[in-house]
């Protein structure tokens, strides 16, 4: 036993200074779990609202806290779904979709989210589904078409990519390296 009181909602993952902060004052508390999550990464304001609400943080006092962070620029759902939409694309080439889908899973507001995706147009997305085409394709050679095909239409459809847009990129790339794609069209 180390005498320190542990209090309701402490977890292996709770920093020290929020455990040692008095349990009667929850907007401390509440400051520095946000605080603290704020540290390593850019959150949203529902990511930081779970994590208040995990640690039994009143309603109330999590909503005063989390209005104040906003008001002073910690908090900014717009520009994490801006920086969300520009990483993930180009790191990971996902498409609009994904990032969207992403972007809803972490609570931000889906005019926000339309947003932040309209940030890619469709030759941006088409040029991303053409590199990453263009990558795979080497480790399908050796493949028949049709498994090369779907291999890689697979992957771009992993990522988000529309079917269409899909199709026509792997074709175009498959009709480049020299590879028949005659009947594609009825059979996919």
């Amino acid at each position: 036993m180390t005498g320190r009181t542990e209090w309701p909602g402490d977890s292996p993952d709770s920093s020290r200074a929020e455990k040692e902060l008095s349990p009667q004052d929850p907007a401390e508390r509440a400051r520095a779990i946000c605080l603290r999550l704020l540290t390593g990464n850019p959150r949203t304001r529902k990511q930081l609202a779970d994590a208040l609400r995990k640690r039994e943080i009143p309603d109330d006092v999590a909503e005063e806290v989390l209005a104040r962070f906003e008001d002073v620029g910690l908090i900014d759902d717009a520009a994490f779904a801006g920086a969300w939409v520009e990483s993930r694309h180009h790191g990971r080439g996902l498409a609009r979709r994904a990032l969207a889908r992403e972007l809803r899973t972490k609570g931000i507001d889906p005019g926000l989210v339309q947003e932040a995706v309209g940030q890619l147009d469709s030759e941006q997305e088409e040029a991303t589904a053409r590199e990453l085409v263009a990558r795979k394709l080497r480790s399908t050679r050796g493949l028949d078409r049709d498994r090369r095909l779907r291999r890689l239409a697979g992957m771009l459809a992993r990522k988000g990519y529309p079917e269409g847009m899909a199709l026509r990129v792997v074709r175009q790339a498959l009709e480049e390296e020299g590879e028949s794609t005659d009947g594609l069209e009825e059979g996919y």
